[in-house]
């Protein structure tokens, strides 16, 4: 009872720590929920519809093509550039996707699983045919081919006897099948898209006989022009007024012109080169001097061109004169064979070159042989191989030999550009040389480290000349010192200037140049194409403010570029500010032109012949043939092409004069002097054949349209170097 008294009487107080108790919890909660939103907002890297596009989402679709483009070439180390290159296909592909999917859905269209079965069972699409699963002698997507790799590939995953490295090799081509099968889907879907497009748009014989006649019926005029130069801009008034009228237009006529889909910026900015200087230029002088006079010594020259750190390497054995550098080939044409030249310098390519010249000689360009090998090197692998020499020289076939031993003998080529400037180990230049040293026909046994070789030349071809050159090929650089010192001169000024209007302002002075880059997005993934310059494009689309001035970046190829950014002016997505001074000036120059048509319109309208208008100041006159509907005329007089004069005259009748036609460089006054039926005969099916393929083509304007409403947002920038 004593204990219930107590906490009765402390009721109050424990109502209140239960009551902070229960706040921390839920505070606790609330924090981890809100740590957890903004941990999945940081994984965003666009949207499409308003639907997040995840990091991790994207980056394995990424995986599935980077696999495809490996398997496809070969190579398992992309450039830089390449990567840029496939990641921005991954991203327009995932987006056109979404797109399709979207509108596909609205519709109602979908692509079976029994479809896409029959389209890989009867190899319709293109995109198999491209496909590591096709006959080699048709080139056609075969599908009793891919039915085999599958079934081996599930055979090889559940067989722990198979190596890992066959394992992954085999996953790596289901992969990329999978990706495939995935693209024949979508593909699949889109044709169905079009098709459902295309047959909305239908010819007709009105419109088929028209556009025969367009293309069908030539005009020859004589006109006169009055350019729009002959009125000087500084004549005409352009108010605020008109200009908003010109944009209201525009806009209507033009939404890709003024609707942005993505935000932009504009920059100012200063790239300094990195160079070597003389003090490094004479380093490297004499360096290469040390490497010239071991050259001199004749010390080992292949051992000596691989410490020189040559971009060239050298192996000892002939090379021809098309694997050589350019400034090398050209410089052997003036040397005889046991010069030694250099150090010179390349000015061209930046490099500092040492050429030892040692021979020249004469050799096939590619030789067919075969080979017998007897494995080892001890006396017993020796007097094998003698024997088997020695029954080749006596006539016993090779190929009855190669069966005793359990080889091939098949005969294979080896031309020069597989071997030249290769690496070769001892064995591999014993070998080589043999090969093209070997007269066609005769048997020879090499004796190598590990094996003995009984080589037979078949044939030899192409006998070109071949030069024994070692080269020594450096880059010019620069030292850490000249970087430094360079760093330090270029933040000394910007320290200085830390206003954009002070380095605007004494740039120029100090050697340094201000240039200007408009409407940068993030998608353009450099700044002043300049590589590595990642950090600075978030700079400038993450924190800049108009004014500002960037911090000091090392961009470029080993940090031989410095940048500073400063930020002009933001674009926003959506419609254009009228007030952007490029535009504002556009509209401008399109108001201006359009009261000088007015003025010129105005002044010949009242004219009766080509005649009278010619004899308007600044008007020029000519004759013109061969105007069709079908194109543009190009009036060579006025330096111009004008569609508006080419529907105008194909309007008009034979004989008919007509003035005031507006075109984009003058106002035009004509006179039909001719028309001319071209010989054809009129083919209605074919006709509408040919408009509903126009149409069709047209309809890929659809998918920009589209895309606006997709309300795209790429900030791929934000997780990609």
């Amino acid at each position: 009872m004593a204990t219930l008294q107590t906490i009765r009487s402390k009721g109050t107080i424990l109502i209140l720590i239960l009551g902070l108790a229960l706040f921390a919890f839920i505070a606790e909660e609330l924090v981890r929920a809100l740590s957890s939103s903004r941990n999945a907002s940081r994984q965003v890297i666009g949207e499409v519809y308003g639907k997040n596009v995840n990091y991790q989402e994207f980056n394995e679709l990424y995986d599935e093509y980077e696999n495809a483009v490996k398997l496809g070439n070969g190579n398992q180390n992309l450039t830089e550039a390449q990567t840029i290159q496939l990641r921005d296909q991954v991203w327009n592909d995932y987006v056109s996707q979404k797109i399709m999917e979207h509108e596909a859905k609205a519709l109602g269209l979908t692509v079976t699983d029994a479809e896409v079965e029959n389209i890989i069972n009867t190899g319709s699409s293109s995109i198999l045919r491209q496909t590591p699963f096709t006959n080699p002698q048709t080139g056609m997507f075969d599908v009793n081919t891919l039915k085999q790799f599958l079934s081996n590939y599930e055979e090889i995953q559940n067989n722990a006897e198979y190596p890992e490295a066959q394992k992954d090799a085999m996953a790596q081509y289901y992969r990329y099948w999978k990706l495939i099968e995935k693209q024949v889907r979508q593909e699949a879907l889109s044709q169905k898209y079009q098709t459902l497009l295309s047959s909305c748009i239908l010819s007709n014989p009105v419109s088929a006989k028209a556009a025969f006649e367009a293309q069908n019926e030539e005009s020859t005029v004589l006109l006169a022009a009055v350019p729009y130069t002959t009125i000087k801009d500084t004549d005409i008034e352009a108010t605020d007024a008109d200009i908003k009228a010109k944009y209201d237009e525009m806009k209507r006529q033009y939404p890709d012109m003024f609707d942005m889909q993505e935000e932009a910026r504009d920059i100012k900015y200063i790239v300094v080169p990195v160079t070597a200087s003389e003090a490094d230029e004479a380093e490297l002088e004499k360096e290469l001097n040390e490497y010239k006079a071991s050259l001199e010594t004749g010390e080992n020259i292949a051992n000596i061109v691989r410490e020189s750190r040559s971009n060239i390497s050298y192996n000892g054995v002939p090379v021809s004169r098309k694997s050589l550098p350019t400034d090398i080939a050209n410089q052997l044409d003036t040397l005889a064979p046991g010069a030694l030249v250099g150090p010179t310098k390349n000015v061209a390519e930046n490099t500092m070159n040492v050429v030892k010249y040692i021979a020249k000689i004469q050799q096939p360009d590619s030789v067919e042989y075969r080979v017998l090998a007897v494995a080892g090197n001890d006396n017993e692998a020796k007097q094998k191989a003698d024997s088997i020499l020695t029954a080749l020289n006596a006539g016993a076939p090779i190929d009855t030999l190669a069966k005793k031993y359990n080889q091939s003998a098949e005969a294979q080529w080896l031309t020069s550009a597989q071997v030249d400037r290769s690496t070769l180990r001892d064995d591999d230049k014993a070998f080589v040389e043999a090969i093209f040293n070997t007269p066609a026909g005769t048997y020879r046994k090499l004796e190598l480290n590990s094996s003995n070789i009984i080589l037979n030349v078949t044939d030899r071809r192409n006998i070109i000349d071949k030069y024994d050159v070692a080269i020594i090929k450096r880059p010019i650089e620069f030292s850490e010192d000249t970087h430094n010192q360079i760093w330090n001169n270029f933040s000394s000024f910007l320290a200085a200037n830390q206003k954009m209007e002070d380095i605007e302002a004494n740039a120029a002075s100090q050697g340094y140049n201000v240039q200007t880059a408009q409407y940068v997005t993030a998608g353009d993934h450099y700044i002043a194409n300049v590589r590595g310059t990642t950090d600075a494009l978030r700079w400038v689309f993450d924190k800049a403010k108009v004014g500002q001035v960037s911090e000091l970046y090392e961009a470029g190829n080993a940090n031989d570029q410095l940048l500073v950014v400063m930020l002009t002016d933001i674009h926003k997505k959506g419609m254009r500010d009228i007030k952007e001074e490029n535009l504002n000036q556009m509209l401008r120059d399109e108001v201006i032109q359009d009261k000088k048509a007015a003025q010129i319109i105005e002044k010949i309208q009242g004219m009766k012949s080509v005649a009278e208008v010619a004899k308007v100041a600044g008007a020029v006159q000519d004759t013109v043939s061969h105007i069709t509907f079908a194109a543009p005329v190009f009036v060579q007089k006025v330096a111009s092409s004008e569609p508006a004069l080419s529907g105008a005259v194909s309007a008009a009748k034979q004989g008919q004069f007509v003035t005031g036609v507006r075109g984009n460089g003058a106002v035009y006054a004509f006179q039909v002097l001719n028309k001319n039926k071209l010989q054809g005969k009129f083919d209605q099916k074919q006709e509408e054949t040919k408009l509903a393929s126009t149409y069709a083509r047209s309809l890929n304007a659809m998918m920009q349209v589209l895309a606006r409403k997709a309300k795209i947002v790429d900030e791929r920038y934000k997780f990609y170097q």
